[in-house]
């Protein structure tokens, strides 16, 4: 990756419940823009309301389409909606973070990160 692709990738984005998307939005995470396809780089999950498509579909476009995310934190709970995307992920940038969310705490067997740590040292 070039030195002015990597320099684009400089924001976080999240896929994450409301609590989550909140404390990322007042610690300044959120961005919103008028230029298509990167108006928001998070999406607020709702119980009952938000689709395993959707979260599928944010996914998606937060690791393929745009090139200015560095960073995308999903809530654990979320990635396992979509575990075979999230495991099958083998791009470096941007890194997939799983994140605990208040209702859901975090499980280190389910993460894809230390799934593909473990494999490398041949645990």
């Amino acid at each position: 990756m070039s030195a002015e692709a990597m320099s684009k990738r400089s924001l976080l984005a999240a896929i994450a419940d409301e609590d989550s998307v909140t404390g990322l939005l007042l610690a300044g995470v959120g961005q919103v823009s008028t230029e298509p396809g990167k108006e928001t780089n998070f999406l607020t999950v709702v119980p009952g309301k938000t689709t395993t498509e959707e979260i599928e579909e944010a996914f998606e476009k937060f690791t393929t389409e745009r090139d200015d995310i560095a960073i995308l934190l999903i809530n654990q709970h979320l990635a396992d909606l979509i575990r075979y995307r999230v495991d099958n992920y083998t791009a470096a940038f941007p890194a997939i973070l799983e994140i605990p969310s208040k209702d859901h705490p975090y499980d280190p067997e389910k993460d894809s990160i230390l799934k593909k740590v473990r494999r490398l040292f041949g645990e």
